[in-house]
């Protein structure tokens, strides 16, 4: 196979200098109309095409963002990456993206990675595993864009893109008590990620406001998977209760498989509401309620906040935007025991 056409090829065609050939081809107005159209004919008829990325690093920008997310397999975080690729490809720039798998190791070489890449910014959800923030650290220290979305930390004086969880948590809460509800348990996350912090706030203070008694024995804590909801909900099903608030949705999935294995109906004996709206919910039997976070929206806001601080040189010396999304309530079949109003 041929080597691509280069300047140089064209200049040797041309008997001329390779810098009068970068210069026509980038319409310098120094070079005369005539050497210019040489150049272009010259250029089609070796089938030259400009190496974007070389050219992108020479005006000192790669056009190029790094994407890290915990992981693919989530529909989540692949709409939000929908909502990100949408606005960077109005913009001209290209996206690269790392899957953490939840590990700290992993996030950490992803960053490594990116630098090595020379994105012109950095764009991530920081994994379940992570306490140490210092790869993060390193971006802003090194003047990169960091923009967080979803799981942020405000500790790192970044941009950032969250929902409200603590107001989805209250809401999902609420609903299980306008639906009859009295003896609701939680199934939480890791406690250091704040999201999930969050929503077991929400869920605290929802039943505070509806005069309900907090039972510490009705809160237990996973890793936030389908085995972990289903070991949660084996836990739970030792005491009386009559719904559960899962702090996402496949935790969601796995305690409705615990339930269904109990001989116990849903949601006549045991309400469910996840977190997340994942695509399976809506199909699944029933069909599963939870909270939509507004994730395409997420990505282009996330995006955006991109453009602003990079166009910002200034930016790591100011007070870092923080916007925060409303969630959605979304009602379905494993929640609703009455007409919901």
């Amino acid at each position: 196979m041929s080597q691509p056409a280069t300047i140089h090829d064209i200049a040797k065609e041309l008997n001329i200098a390779v810098a009068t050939v970068s210069r026509a081809l980038n319409d310098h107005p120094a070079v005369k109309d005539s050497t210019r159209k040489a150049v272009r004919q010259m250029a089609k008829k070796l089938n030259y095409h400009p190496n974007k990325i070389a050219t992108s690093l020479r005006l000192g920008r790669s056009k190029i963002v790094g994407v890290i997310i915990p992981s693919a397999e989530i529909n989540f975080f692949g709409s939000v990456i929908h909502g990100i690729e949408k606005v960077m490809s109005e913009n001209g720039y290209n996206v690269l993206i790392y899957q953490s798998n939840e590990l700290y190791e992993f996030e950490k070489r992803g960053v490594e990675t990116f630098l090595r890449s020379q994105v012109e910014g950095v764009l991530a959800s920081i994994s379940k595993n992570t306490i140490n923030l210092d790869h993060y650290a390193a971006l802003k220290k090194r003047n990169v864009p960091l923009i967080l979305f979803d799981r942020a930390n405000d500790s790192l004086g970044v941009p950032s893109v969250v929902v409200d969880d603590y107001q989805g948590a209250f809401n999902a809460t609420r609903h299980l008590i306008q639906q009859g509800c009295m003896c609701i348990a939680h199934i939480g996350g890791q406690q250091h990620v704040t999201i999930f912090n969050q929503r077991l706030r929400g869920y605290i203070d929802a039943l505070n406001v509806h005069n309900i008694p907090v039972d510490d024995n009705l809160i237990v804590y996973g890793k936030v998977s389908i085995e972990s909801g289903r070991e949660c909900m084996n836990q739970l099903l030792s005491y009386t209760i009559d719904a559960v608030f899962a702090v996402e949705d496949f935790t969601a999935l796995g305690a409705i498989q615990s339930i269904k294995a109990a001989n116990k109906k849903i949601p006549g004996d045991i309400a469910i509401v996840g977190f997340a709206n994942e695509a399976f919910g809506e199909y699944i039997t029933l069909s599963l309620s939870t909270v939509n976070q507004q994730t395409v929206h997420m990505g282009e806001e996330a995006a955006k906040l991109f453009f602003e601080t990079r166009n910002n040189k200034e930016w790591s010396k100011m007070p870092s935007p923080k916007l925060v999304l409303q969630p959605e309530l979304i009602c379905r079949q494993s929640s609703i025991r009455k007409k919901y109003k």
